[in-house]
């Protein structure tokens, strides 16, 4: 691959994903789609201004003038649709959104995809691959046994799961009716840096530094499987690399915890790592608020076909990963301040 069309990579995941790019290959020339929504942010890209091989564009997916001119004047390899809202409690405040960007934006991007993909020689066209970013909540609520795997059926519960079932649906649509060489990939919660701190743990960071409260949905035991970042974009360039066009691939950290273990360990690392925080210690802040509506109980992956076929596994444990995520965040209060001075406060959202 010499020229990768990456879609909301000024976003978290995105853009972690943009910069292992750069950082793995010296002469892979990334073209970077994204729509600056509050979730994206230039900032996130500052250290690649200059770069020579990073080329940025401003625009949304559903955009198909704009999506079919960078098909046409870049010739991509290869396709990583990031792009997405991907906010549970903002799809439940207002849904369109989620609507229009997943599903019509992923369908806007499939057909440019195909239309480039069916103009290639056959020697290039064998080689290109449409590789759809996705995640565990089309699965739906696990009890407190099993995995998610592969074969797991889709059982949405919220506007944002239901509008990403759908788009994994058009992804797959596209491969079996046109022949079109897809990969999907279903991940567990990522965390890292660069996360837009609405999302639970840069959030709780900004709000335990600030001395304010840290509500905690119900009584905290809903489980998770909490991915690194950087781990989740290795799987993502490994499936690029060696997936099976038409095949999904489940990445998840095998970290299982609840959101009360993760708070816990998130503050007990604060009082460690800002000793001089005047509200130490920071678990004293905790408060249980409702319950956001239809909230799945417990998330857990099965990445057991990515080890076996693609040999990948992750790198960090939760410990390790969140101790890297809470040093970075203390160490770029800037970035977050840059980020916050729009629309979102740290208010909670989703309360239906």
């Amino acid at each position: 691959m010499k020229t990768i069309l990456v879609t909301g990579g000024a976003g978290f995941i995105g853009g972690n994903f943009v910069h292992f790019l750069h950082s793995q290959q010296d002469s892979l020339k990334v073209i970077n789609l994204d729509a600056l929504t509050y979730a994206g942010n230039l900032d996130t890209l500052k250290s690649l201004e200059d770069h020579p091989n990073h080329h940025f564009v401003q625009g949304k997916i559903q955009d198909q003038e704009l999506v079919s001119g960078l098909f046409e004047r870049f010739k991509p390899d290869a396709v990583v649709n990031f792009a997405a809202e991907s906010h549970v409690d903002r799809s439940i405040d207002g849904p369109a959104e989620f609507i229009d960007t997943n599903i019509g934006g992923t369908f806007n991007l499939l057909e440019c995809a195909r239309v480039h993909w069916q103009s290639l020689p056959e020697e290039v066209r064998d080689t290109f691959r449409f590789l759809h970013v996705s995640t565990d909540e089309v699965y739906g609520s696990l009890g407190a046994e099993g995995l998610f795997t592969e074969t797991t059926a889709y059982a949405p519960n919220s506007p944002y799961s239901a509008s990403k079932a759908a788009s994994d649906h058009l992804v797959r649509a596209w491969h079996h009716t046109y022949g079109l060489p897809v990969l999907t990939t279903n991940c567990s919660n990522n965390y890292g840096p660069y996360q837009f701190p609405e999302k639970l743990i840069p959030l709780f960071i900004q709000k335990a530094l600030a001395g304010e409260s840290l509500p905690i949905y119900g009584d905290g035991s809903n489980v998770r499987d909490w991915l690194y970042v950087e781990d989740h974009c290795r799987a993502i360039w490994r499936v690029l690399e060696a997936g099976k066009p038409g095949e999904v691939y489940n990445v998840g950290g095998n970290n299982e915890m609840s959101n009360l273990e993760v708070v816990e360990t998130l503050c007990a690392l604060l009082d460690e790592l800002a000793p001089d925080s005047e509200f130490k210690p920071h678990n004293q802040l905790k408060i249980f608020v409702n319950d956001r509506p239809g909230h799945d109980q417990r998330y857990a992956i099965d990445a057991s076909k990515l080890e076996r076929e693609l040999d990948w596994t992750p790198l960090e444990t939760f410990e390790t990963g969140l101790r890297k995520t809470v040093q970075w965040y203390l160490e770029n209060n800037l970035w977050c301040q840059r980020v916050l001075d729009g629309s979102y406060r740290g208010e909670r959202l989703g309360q239906g």
